[in-house]
């Protein structure tokens, strides 16, 4: 009963102070960018109505004065074939809205598709920044490992598998295999000599650990420990902090305690607060200093 009443306190105040904080800064819209903010979310996962990839985030943006939009690409498909369809996406930004660009802000996977737009569709005469959230830009040995490991028949298998019941839940085109693939750091090795920076464009990144295998569920602590095990070091779970780096790193979220911060809690995706770090704020922070270069 204690252990209840004392997270319910914790809660409850967390709540009331961020209520404050957004009342207090009403007026400033410190989220109102230049240019819209486009969120583009990671592997394996859609854009769904009733259920937002990116937790509380967005209407904490738009509570602040964000304009936020969806990238909306397949759950699991080639970066190539994401990347088509994130261009088609910023084209219909510009043109229905005539913003002339967007922020992009992306995470895990999203955040190669998004360079490959940007780089190889000429997207980035679009894009006025892109900010990537625990992104593997020089891929995941690991998943290189575990594809090998798998018979061929089996992989199919889940394959198929998967883009059936992705193809139910809103997917036109998925592409388990190929999704799968670009992790790999051979193909991260392969796209990055194709996906150059383009002049013009803010890139910047930012990356989070776990501390331990009790830092996150299934399948992170599974994938936190071959990680660790394939010489990559600190990781989220799925991504290991080496490879989040592109651009102008903006650093390591490294909360004080022992979770940290793993790929699922740095877009909110269990909706918990964890102590020590508010994942809301973080983002406001990021749109709030994109407002003040004057993006």
């Amino acid at each position: 009963m204690k252990k209840f009443i004392d997270v319910t306190g914790a809660e409850y105040r967390f709540t009331v102070k961020k209520h404050q904080l957004n009342l207090d800064r009403k007026g400033e819209e410190v989220c109102r960018t230049r240019y819209p903010i486009l969120m583009v979310h990671g592997v394996f996962f859609r854009d769904w109505e009733n259920f937002n990839y990116w937790g509380r985030i967005p209407k904490e943006l738009e509570n602040n004065g964000a304009t936020i939009y969806y990238g909306k690409q397949q759950s699991a498909a080639s970066v190539e074939q994401c990347g088509n369809e994130l261009k088609q996406c910023i084209l219909d930004i510009v043109q229905k809205t005539g913003c002339e660009k967007v922020n992009i802000i992306a995470h895990s996977k999203g955040g190669l598709d998004s360079r490959y737009a940007l780089s190889c569709l000429d997207m980035g005469r679009y894009a006025a920044s892109l900010t990537t959230i625990n992104t593997p830009h020089l891929g995941c040995k690991y998943v290189g490992e575990i594809i090998k490991k798998i018979p061929s028949k089996a992989m199919s298998a889940i394959g198929s598998g998967y883009d059936t019941i992705f193809s139910k839940l809103g997917d036109d085109a998925p592409d388990f295999f190929n999704g799968l693939i670009n992790l790999t750091d051979t193909e991260c090795t392969r796209l990055n000599e194709i996906m150059k920076d383009v002049p013009g464009v803010l890139y910047q990144s930012i990356g989070s650990r776990m501390r331990s295998l009790s830092s996150a569920p299934l399948p992170l602590n599974i994938g936190y420990s071959l990680i660790k095990s394939a010489g990559e070091g600190d990781n989220d779970g799925l991504v290991s902090v080496k490879s989040m780096i592109w651009g102008d790193f903006l650093g390591l979220l490294n909360p004080k305690g022992k979770q940290g911060i793993s790929h699922g809690d740095v877009i909110d995706l269990s909706r918990k607060n964890i102590k020590g770090f508010d994942v809301c704020e973080l983002y406001v922070d990021l749109v709030y200093k994109l407002k003040m270069k004057g993006l």
